[in-house]
């Protein structure tokens, strides 16, 4: 199971790390070495697939990495984007003695959440066939076709499959591991055989990749388990039944699965077993990590990726000494390495002592770079340049909210002139309810917490602050940060429940009303305030153009702002 780190579009990249990855297995006596989905080109590749060229130079890609299996090496399986006509195809290739011997089309097109694969791709209509590798009879099958019950596994286990691999790009959301395990159990049950289940890991835009690769066999149990959020290349000997293949079936028909197809004869693609008479290894069962740390490792991931794959070396962020600023640091930390990051201060006649003296611990401890900026000179001037507009008016969130636009100012001026990527530090609760300020602590290129409601962003530091002491290291984040009452320091004695309810009480009606789509009445009825659930839905729904603006961020959640979620700005419905 090659559990690979690839990027969209970075064709020669990936043609080299396949290659690489089949000489490892041809090294470890494999049979075959399985790949995630649209290995090739990388996941998601989106309008890259309207390009001609694109589609030329990934076949042209496809027939280097079957190259590498010249000279009896294992069989690939590779994920990749094929073309009839002018018809595309998320599609698996088996190659072998150096050439594409056969491929499989996915039948099952995601077009819900984060997916639109049925603007790019066309249904695979040809006959299901299986694939004779080293004796054994193997199905191939791509991501969603396992994720229902119409797809093709049963078909495939009754025309004789003693194996189905299945090639995903599975994005991480929290609480997915048990749905994928659920699900494969369900299929290894009606295929009767088990399933290779490989997955994609690392970052692309605002998902983020678990890997998490797996073999479940035929009762649902968890055979073999890869790591999470690395790239892991795990050489497993799976037991077989040594069935003969059953003479062609008839695919159930209903659903999606509109036409009535056949397993056809079986393409053979190697005979003999290259790891026959060999001492069979110890099935790798790799422990699946706490939601917490998995969450962590998503943003350390993310960000990492984000930041290397499209050029950058180092990043800057404001600390303002808060909890988000905290979060996002040690996140980069541990991404990139303390030494490129930088940290800027930005106090105003607001920051209190223990604000600034909290995001100067906090930089020591994580051993980044600080500078000092004080924006009241800024923030002094523009008053007076807008004096004579504002005369006779009180002052309110205009001059509050200047301040946040200058900090925005001056770490996008660091950022042209040191080539330094602005991470920005809002969280999901904030970004929700429109409590941040368009063109100044939203302005940046990568919102790393864009999709953590606030309690979990403590869940974290705290996490943080627990692996450190594991370490025999000072936790970075202060006690302080963590206990204080949270603030945007923008006005005398500010604090967040004076806008918002408590963020125990947000929180939950933010996830009920955001990723659960809940009406109004349905959270009346379970028990929230009226004139709460009203005045939060109000803001959600007016703050959706400012959203627009925002840097993208990593989706941990089952429904992220972006792509994921995509409700009209203009909007007059409120129920």
């Amino acid at each position: 199971m090659a559990q690979l780190n690839l990027t969209v579009g970075a064709l020669d990249d990936n043609v080299a790390a396949l290659r690489e990855a089949i000489g490892s297995a041809a090294g470890s006596s494999c049979d075959v070495v399985v790949f995630p989905e649209l290995a090739v080109t990388g996941y998601p590749p989106e309008d890259l697939l309207l390009r001609p060229t694109f589609v030329a130079d990934g076949l042209a890609a496809l027939d280097e990495v079957a190259s590498a299996t010249a000279g009896g090496g294992p069989a690939a399986v590779v994920g990749f984007v094929d073309r009839r006509g002018d018809a595309l195809f998320n599609a698996a290739a088996v190659c072998a003695n150096g050439a594409v011997v056969g491929v499989q089309h996915k039948r099952l097109l995601p077009n819900y959440a984060v997916f639109d694969e049925m603007r790019y791709f066309q249904r695979g209509a040809e006959p299901l066939r299986l694939h004779t590798v080293a004796g054994v009879p193997v199905g191939v099958t791509v991501c969603e076709d396992l994720w229902s019950s119409e797809g093709p596994a049963a078909a495939l286990g009754a025309a004789g499959a003693e194996v189905i691999v299945n090639l995903n790009g599975s994005p991480y959301e929290t609480d997915k591991v048990a749905r994928r395990e659920a699900t494969l159990a369900a299929r290894t049950a009606e295929a009767g055989c088990p399933i290779v289940y490989v997955n994609l890991v690392g970052g692309q835009d605002e998902l983020v990749f678990d890997g998490g690769s797996m073999v479940v066999d035929v009762d649902g149990s968890v055979l073999v388990r890869a790591r999470s959020f690395v790239e892991d290349l795990v050489v497993v000997d799976l037991e077989v039944d040594g069935r003969s293949v059953a003479p062609p079936v008839t695919e159930r028909a209903g659903g999606s699965m509109d036409l009535e197809r056949v397993v056809g004869p079986p393409i053979v693609v190697s005979d003999t077993s290259a790891a026959a008479g060999m001492t069979p290894l110890p099935p790798p069962l790799v422990p699946l990590a706490d939601r917490t740390s998995q969450v962590w490792q998503a943003l350390v991931v993310a960000t990492r990726d984000y930041v290397r794959k499209n050029g950058f070396s180092e990043v800057v962020l404001g600390l303002s000494g808060g909890i988000d600023s905290s979060l996002v640091a040690a996140v980069a930390a541990d991404a990139l390495g303390p030494t490129v990051v930088h940290g800027v201060l930005m106090p105003s006649r607001y920051s209190s002592d223990h604000s600034v003296d909290d995001a100067v611990t906090l930089s020591d401890r994580l051993g980044i770079d600080r500078r000092t900026i004080a924006i009241e000179p800024a923030h002094r001037v523009l008053c007076e340049l807008l004096a004579p507009s504002f005369d006779g008016l009180d002052e309110d969130l205009t001059e509050e909210n200047l301040q946040s636009r200058i900090r925005g100012v001056l770490l996008m001026a660091l950022s042209n002139k040191f080539g330094w990527l602005v991470l920005t530090t809002s969280n999901k609760s904030e970004s929700a309810v429109g409590y941040s300020t368009l063109y100044g602590d939203s302005a940046g290129g990568f919102a790393v917490i864009k999709d953590v409601p606030k309690l979990e962003v403590y869940e974290l530091c705290r996490h943080r602050n627990a692996l450190a002491v594991d370490r025999g290291e000072p936790p970075p984040i202060p006690d302080h940060v963590l206990t204080k009452p949270p603030s945007a320091e923008l006005r005398p004695d500010q604090r967040d429940d004076q806008s918002l309810p408590p963020y125990e009480e947000l929180d939950e009606i933010l996830a009920a009303y955001v990723e659960g789509d809940r009406t109004l009445a349905d959270l009346v009825a379970a028990g929230y305030d009226p004139d709460v659930v009203s005045r939060i839905a109000r803001l959600v729904d007016t703050a959706e153009y400012k959203r627009r603006q925002f840097p993208i961020g990593p989706r941990v959640t089952s429904k992220a702002f972006g792509r994921d979620r995509r409700l009209p700005i203009t909007n007059g419905y409120r129920r």
